[in-house]
């Protein structure tokens, strides 16, 4: 299992940061404000730069997502891994659904630290 920080450098780029379970354990239960939601898109896709919408860690449930940062990062994520959003400012980075299933995830907001 992947667990993948994205987030706002001083630079205004987007970065990538593996996270332990220990780290992510930290985060886990601090819901924030908004709902819970499931997202099923179709593959293959693209969404060009953007940044996060909130604050959220998003579970890879089904279905294949790569995420691109400006420097040309990538990180390939598969059902089970987990992507913690926290780019919300800045150039933002590139999502794309790649294969041929549909991508189901979890999506959960996370307080303010």
């Amino acid at each position: 299992m992947q667990i993948v920080r994205v987030y706002s450098g001083d630079d205004g780029e987007s970065h990538f940061e593996d996270l332990t379970s220990d780290q992510f354990a930290e985060l886990v239960n601090r819901v924030g404000p908004g709902d819970i939601t499931i997202n099923r898109r179709t593959s293959p896709s693209f969404s060009d730069y953007h940044t996060a919408p909130r604050r959220q860690y998003v579970i890879n449930l089904a279905g294949t997502a790569e995420f691109e940062t400006a420097d040309g990062s990538v990180r390939r994520l598969y059902p089970g891994d987990v992507l913690v959003a926290e780019d919300l400012t800045g150039h933002g980075h590139i999502a794309r659904n790649i294969g041929d299933e549909f991508r189901v995830s979890l999506a959960v907001p996370l307080a303010e630290a």
